[in-house]
């Protein structure tokens, strides 16, 4: 099995469940298109998907390139806590944003250290 490439995967399948929360979020507030702001739970859920994304822009490539340099699985892992992270996110930033700090440490951190491989593999070999 081609693990890195299904973490991959996984983190876009991911992002778009999110973007299809956003859009139920955005049907049940009755806030029109384009406005992004005027309903709390609709915010959320669409500051979830927009932190996300930016994250996604960082890790993906850093994952991809990783995995040029470093035993799959060790990348293919870090994927999964960053999923991890990610769903961890999610949940609290819907329910408190205060209480978001354990799921961006963990979607964060793997993407921190996987740039790191990336740039060591690139240089070092």
């Amino acid at each position: 099995m081609h693990y890195v490439e299904v973490v991959a995967m996984l983190a876009v399948v991911q992002y778009l469940f999110f973007g299809a929360l956003v859009g139920r979020a955005r049907g049940r507030s009755g806030l029109k298109a384009p406005a992004v702001s005027g309903d709390e739970g609709f915010e959320r859920i669409y500051r979830v998907q927009m932190n996300t994304l930016e994250l996604l822009v960082a890790f993906l490539p850093a994952l991809l390139v990783a995995a040029g340099f470093w035993p799959a699985p060790w990348v293919a892992g870090l994927g999964a806590v960053y999923l991890l992270g990610r769903l961890l996110y999610w949940r609290a930033y819907v329910a408190a944003p205060a209480t978001r700090g354990l799921g961006f440490a963990l979607s964060m951190l793997p993407t921190l250290v996987l740039l790191a491989m990336a740039l060591a593999g690139a240089v070092l070999r």
